[in-house]
């Protein structure tokens, strides 16, 4: 995707929630362009929202100008040379000084904690002097961060033309202790590193956490009884299941896009495969046979055909095949070895990790195998997970020695490649839809 248009109609609306009313849409408007290296941030200015406690307001501000920072596509002007310090969520701004102080686009908020945190934001085209978009938020006092990501995404939304996707959680593994005897923790925060919460106790060893559709539940691995084991969780009740018993190991789960099944491998007589079961079944459904390692497997959004890795080749590569198994084609045919292929939500792109040249790469490639891009070259990269707009993916880096592994992000054209913060070692990120 090379260009992203800022729309010319009007974007209203949002659960829950009263907008304002429209000046009418602009006949043209400034365009975010990406072209690779030539890509210019598009210049916004974000005032302090008005609040009856200015530091609450400069707070959630401030997560809204962070949100937009990081997602590379805007360049947030310095509060301190702005006209105006403090956003007036009722007033038309004056057009002419904003776009002196270099702003293209212009965002309006006001917050307040009424009992509930309550918030408004108008989003301006000052080059068009006309409002792109009116909404308003409601929420309780401990998600106040919430208002600032949905916000953001409104934000976001309503410049580019794409689903936003701060309104979001970030499922890992904590790694923590020294590197020969490291405690892993399945963990769980918001897509900025806030709010972290440990899901167990690290006393069994947990890994590949993948989030269901809904985002109210996991799949991943245990090894609660010795041998790994897909289980599943409840993030609401905490309650925790074991799918069955399938074999002498069973790892590496993925929901279905409709949250219904679970597709994973099953280890038994030296061959692995990939089988599928309907949450609550007794009985899966075996989708590849033989005596390969076959494991890896994301289906596609509209859950008709899945990608999985295997070396039934000889060496390790993506393959593809309808839903139900059988007649696999291998996608991969770049030099050296494919894995982690993870579809992306839009359907248009599967991410994965590949070693070539004594280096682990992340990358890009068509459903069809065309298209190859790489986003990411590191000592050890690994685990792509996709933002829920599918512009943006997390990953883990680990640099070797004594250090750990590290979670980052980068976009879908290999730039803006950053560090998200967490308090211990982090690795397996698996990114949730927009939260409801």
């Amino acid at each position: 995707m090379n260009l992203i248009t800022r729309r010319t109609a009007l974007k209203l609306g949002a659960a829950g929630a009263a907008t304002f009313a429209a000046i009418g849409p602009a006949a043209a408007l400034v365009k975010i362009t990406v072209t690779g290296g030539d890509f210019v941030p598009l210049p916004i200015a974000v005032p302090d929202f008005a609040s009856s406690d200015p530091a609450f307001g400069r707070e959630v501000t401030d997560i809204v100008r962070a949100n937009l920072t990081r997602s590379g596509l805007f360049s947030v002007i310095d509060a301190g040379s702005l006209p105006q310090q403090v956003g007036d969520i009722n007033a038309t701004p004056a057009f002419e000084s904003w776009r002196g102080a270099g702003a293209d686009a212009l965002v309006m908020g006001q917050v307040d904690r009424l009992g509930q945190v309550e918030s408004s934001v108008r989003v301006w085209d000052t080059q068009a002097a006309a409002q792109v978009v009116g909404k308003s938020y409601a929420t309780d006092p401990n998600s106040y961060r919430r208002i600032a990501h949905q916000v953001a995404d409104a934000v976001y939304e309503s410049l580019t033309g794409e689903g936003g996707y701060f309104d979001t959680r970030i499922v890992y593994v904590s790694e923590s202790g020294p590197k020969a005897n490291r405690v892993k923790r399945l963990a769980i925060m918001d897509q900025d590193g806030a709010n972290v919460q440990y899901l167990t106790e690290g006393k069994t060893l947990a890994l590949t956490p993948r989030f269901s559709p809904s985002s109210q539940m996991l799949s991943y691995m245990s090894f609660d009884d010795g041998n790994p084991q897909v289980f599943l969780l409840d993030l609401a009740s905490g309650q925790q299941q074991r799918i069955g018993s399938f074999g002498e190991m069973t790892f590496s789960p993925r929901f279905s896009p409709d949250g219904r099944s679970v597709v994973f491998s099953v280890e038994q007589g030296g061959a692995t495969n990939l089988y599928a079961l309907p949450i609550g079944g007794q009985q899966p459904q075996q989708l590849t046979s033989g005596s390969a390692i076959d494991t890896g497997a994301s289906y596609s959004p509209d859950g008709g055909r899945i990608v999985f890795e295997s070396d039934r080749g000889g060496s390790q590569q993506i393959y593809m095949m309808g839903a139900s198994g059988g007649g696999a084609q291998r996608i991969s045919y770049g030099d050296g070895s494919y894995s982690t292929p993870v579809w992306s939500p839009k359907g248009d792109l599967i991410a994965f990790t590949k070693q070539s040249g004594g280096q682990f790469h992340i990358g890009t490639m068509q459903p069809d195998g065309s298209g190859e891009r790489v986003l990411v070259s590191s000592f050890h990269a690994e685990g792509p997970t996709w933002a829920p707009n599918g512009r943006v993916i997390m990953f883990f880096k680990d640099p070797g020695g004594n250090d750990g592994p590290r979670l980052y992000s980068v976009d879908i054209w290999g730039r803006n490649e950053q560090q998200i913060t967490t308090e211990t070692f982090a690795s397996d990120p698996a990114w949730s839809p927009l939260l409801t």
